[in-house]
């Protein structure tokens, strides 16, 4: 048995990835006349659009993670295994990860993608990155930690660098954590640190781009850009950063920001698999599939979710890398693989825009639906609607409602703790 999974005469669907993407098509094919293995490096579920608030301590990082294998425990088709993938074989149809080679009869490709620093190897070393948990608890501490050295740092400009935080990327990532520290360093601070001169603190979004939230219409992104600058944030557009050194931060035109912090939400690139055909992979990473989902060339291979390149309509360079994108893909690829097995035609994909929101604080958010445009306390509402709503189980929402509902009451999180692990003694 191949990384002790069972033979078994149903088809074997290997899914590579348990993010948007390939829980869902895991969880749609749960039950069914597949044999389903979920491979992927970590044993839960991350829900990524809330790293930014366990970097800033307004959440723990188990209210948004998932334990997949409580997910399945009532689906006896499903085998979960924790390895990372590290190359295929499409000829002898089978995939190589740390725990050995499995075979599969589909496979599909759903590994979501990486920080992209754009081969800015400086950044990549000091920079960091939130695209996953662990990245998240590792911001949170530095940002904790350099208050605790200011505290007790007698040179006025090194007091000044380890208050500043530097966040790359006009995003919705960008603009989140931007907003939450920008109140923080209002409300919160202050209490925790009151030597600290907060106002000598400065906190800057850096976006190489004309304006931030490219994806959004420009009045959505001018409200977000105001109520940025209403909560103190110094928003620089049309700013390209080109160094860093872990002490000042150099962007173009000649601009230096002394700042032991930079959070660099710029830019992703997606996870390579070993082994397929580098011609297949777009500038970015992405893997060119057509209409099905199906990478070119192959009828037994798929790519859903960010990893997938499928260019459509006005959607010429691919589709959003967004949660509703993977979604989608995952549900009408679930549907065409049990059409498949009844030997029925398959449906091609097109992408259904339900909108994009982004909230900068509190009471203060952007949200864009296909009918309507809305800004401020309605908007904020609904954003903490729709994405308490996506996390995977109810306690973990109880848990974020809680949460939510405190910070709101009080001004106040509770989660200002810095987690390291304790270095081993030699005995």
């Amino acid at each position: 048995m191949q990384l002790n999974i069972p033979d078994s005469l149903q088809k074997r669907v290997l899914i590579a990835g348990g993010g948007f993407a390939g829980l869902k098509l895991a969880t749609k094919l749960a039950n069914s006349n597949f044999q389903v293995v979920l491979i992927d490096k970590n044993n839960f579920h991350q829900f990524q659009p809330l790293f930014y608030q366990v970097a800033t301590a307004g959440l723990e990082p188990s209210a948004i993670s998932f334990p997949l294998r409580k997910i399945f425990q009532n689906s006896k088709n499903v085998f979960i295994r924790v390895a990372e993938i590290t190359g295929m074989n499409s000829t002898n149809k089978e995939v190589i990860t740390t725990l050995g080679t499995i075979n599969y009869d589909i496979l599909i490709l759903a590994l979501g993608v990486d920080t992209n620093f754009f081969g800015m190897k400086h950044i990549a070393r000091y920079a960091i990155p939130m695209k996953s948990v662990a990245e998240a608890l590792s911001l949170r501490n530095k940002i904790l930690q350099n208050f605790e050295d200011a505290l007790v740092e007698p040179d006025a400009e090194k007091i000044k660098a380890l208050l500043n935080i530097v966040v790359v990327g006009g995003g919705p990532t960008g603009v989140e954590v931007s907003g939450t520290l920008a109140e923080m360093k209002k409300f919160i601070l202050p209490k925790d640190y009151p030597e600290i001169d907060f106002s000598q603190m400065k906190i800057y979004m850096v976006e190489a781009g004309s304006r931030i939230l490219a994806g959004m219409t420009e009045k959505s992104a001018s409200h977000a850009e105001g109520y940025l600058q209403k909560l103190g944030v110094n928003v620089l557009c049309d700013a390209h950063v080109s160094d860093y050194d872990g002490e000042m931060v150099s962007i173009k035109n000649n601009i230096k920001i002394p700042a032991k912090t930079l959070v660099w939400a710029a830019g992703v690139s997606g996870n390579q698999t070993q082994g397929l055909n580098p011609e297949l992979y777009t500038g970015s990473n992405r893997i060119r599939v057509n209409s099905f989902n199906q990478v070119e060339g192959f009828d037994d291979i798929y790519a859903i979710g960010d990893n997938a390149y499928m260019a459509e309509g006005k959607y010429a360079n691919g589709h959003p890398q967004m949660a509703q994108p993977a979604i989608q893909q995952a549900k009408l690829l679930a549907l065409n693989l049990k059409r498949q097995v009844k030997n029925e035609s398959m449906k091609p994909y097109h992408y259904f825009n339900k909108g994009s929101m982004a909230t900068i604080g509190r009471n203060l958010a952007v949200v864009e639906l296909p009918f309507m445009r809305f800004y401020g306390f309605l908007a904020w509402l609904t954003w903490m609607f729709v994405h308490l709503m996506a996390i995977v189980g109810v306690k973990n929402r109880l848990l974020v409602f809680i949460n939510w509902f405190w910070n709101y009451v009080t001004y106040d999180q509770s989660l200002r703790l810095i987690l390291k692990p304790s270095a081993r003694k030699d005995v």
